[in-house]
């Protein structure tokens, strides 16, 4: 997250010994200018969240050393006196982009190998009979590890296992449904977790990040495991969930509710598995646009706008959606097209992945021209995780992608203006204006970008 300065700072930075006291705020000591700072914080929160994606897929004994390599390389490019060249920083946040693409590529395969491909699910949303854990973040391997020794154990009827926020996908994965213990959904997204935590009578375990420090209510209650970590709470080390399950025992059981359910668990294998079924219906004009509208959940008051445009959007149209933002609009019935869901949730924010294969194989198929695709991408953002997916579509040479609920604080005036200018990156709006826009236009791709070269 970005510092707020005062107005009268241009910049702030603090990493070397020449900084003056209280930090460099018009230009730094060594020559760096505010663009310029910009820029290398730009790159530092690309490269935060490419390291969560590729720091999942070691979770689970996958790795691309070329992903490491860029890592340190675009790093060092951030000390002090080492690049003073704008260009040259551009060009590493675009290639950011490309290997944040191959980190979300790395991590799609280590997840279907490890614990299948994902199916379509409908999700309880309701609780079950029993003691309960509630199990947030995005490590699939934290899950499998739980439930597997809540297996062992022989407590799959005593302990009913849930998930939370951006662990809700993992009901899709063939080895993690397969386990009894597996139940349900509770709650959305992190942003409304201190009141969900609280009304969860069982035990919570955060396995990444999203997770806030507890409050009273559930502070006896709560573990953290792998990455997470919070002040005053057990870390769970090397999987051995022992102290959870022990405490789960401890508290208060459950009674059985139906809360309804919601669907997730698409994937570009089991959509373009009715490849041809969707090239019909868009050949026959029943299919008119391809919204994808996904992105971070945020407190700003802005997320209304998600909240609005789903809602507006024609029925004969498919929303294609992932992250945490969806908590907000996932729950409507927006009903289907000739059997076909209307309303696809793709999972977790590293499966955009599979949204570009989808955009891609339908485009070849359709034959059309790049800069002819009903498609409109509308993206929400909070945190770094959703910055590196916006650089892997600019590398991609997607242009007018409609971001919100805010620009970014770290980008200055001018950097965001070369951003907005070479892109065509759009603020998100009114949202009947926008909608109207979006349906008359979608999006663009560079012919010499290399999403058209593997479009060609």
């Amino acid at each position: 997250m970005a510092i707020r300065l005062p107005k009268e700072y241009e910049m702030l930075c603090n990493q070397c010994s020449m900084s003056l006291a209280g930090g460099c705020t018009i230009q730094g000591v060594c020559g760096k200018d505010p663009d310029l700072n910009s820029l290398q914080e730009a790159l530092l929160y690309g490269i935060k969240g490419t390291s969560a994606y590729y720091y999942h897929a070691l979770e689970v004994g996958y790795d691309d050393p070329r992903i490491g390599h860029f890592l340190s390389k675009a790093l060092y490019s951030t000390l002090t006196n080492v690049n003073f060249d704008k260009n040259r920083f551009l060009q590493l946040v675009l290639e950011n982009g490309r290997v944040h693409l191959e980190a979300m590529k790395l991590l799609d395969k280590a997840y279907v190998e490890t614990f299948g491909r994902p199916e379509p699910v409908e999700v309880p949303t309701g609780t079950a009979e029993g003691h309960g854990i509630l199990v947030t973040g995005h490590s699939y391997k934290a899950l499998y590890e739980l439930l597997k020794q809540i297996e062992e154990r022989g407590l799959e009827d005593e302990i009913k296992v849930y998930t939370h926020a951006e662990m809700f996908p993992a009901h899709a994965y063939p080895e993690l449904k397969k386990f009894k213990a597996l139940y349900g959904n509770w709650g959305g997204s992190w942003l409304y977790q201190k009141k969900e935590f609280a009304e969860f009578p069982g035990v919570i375990v955060g396995t990444s990040n999203c997770v806030q420090q507890p409050t009273k209510a559930y502070q006896d209650r709560i573990f953290t495991t792998g990455i997470a970590g919070l002040e005053g709470v057990p870390h769970v080390e090397d999987y051995n969930f022992e102290p959870v399950i022990e405490r789960a025992l401890e508290t208060s059981r459950m009674k059985a509710y139906d809360g309804g359910k919601l669907l997730t668990g698409f994937h570009h294998t089991n959509v373009l598995a009715m490849k041809d079924k969707l090239i019909e219906l868009i050949n026959e004009g029943k299919i008119r646009h391809i919204f994808v509208v996904g992105g971070c959940d945020t407190p700003h008051t802005g997320m209304g706008y998600y909240e609005r445009l789903t809602e507006l959007i024609p029925k004969d149209a498919l929303i294609l959606s992932a992250a945490c933002g969806k908590f907000r609009y996932n729950a409507r019935d927006y009903g289907t097209i000739e059997g076909i869901p209307r309303f696809l949730d793709f999972g977790q924010c590293n499966n955009v992945y599979s949204i570009i294969e989808i955009a891609i194989a339908l485009a070849n198929e359709l034959g059309t021209d790049v800069n002819s695709l009903p498609v409109s991408i509308v993206l929400s953002w909070m945190e770094q995780k959703a910055v590196a997916i916006l650089y892997s579509l600019l590398y991609l040479g997607i242009k007018g992608i409609y971001i919100g609920p805010k620009p970014p604080e770290f980008l200055t005036p001018n950097i965001f203006e070369i951003l907005r200018k070479k892109f065509e990156l759009k603020l998100i709006s009114d949202p009947e204006k926008d909608l109207r826009e979006m349906l008359s236009k979608g999006i663009s791709v560079d012919e010499s970008a290399p999403l058209a070269e593997e479009l060609e």
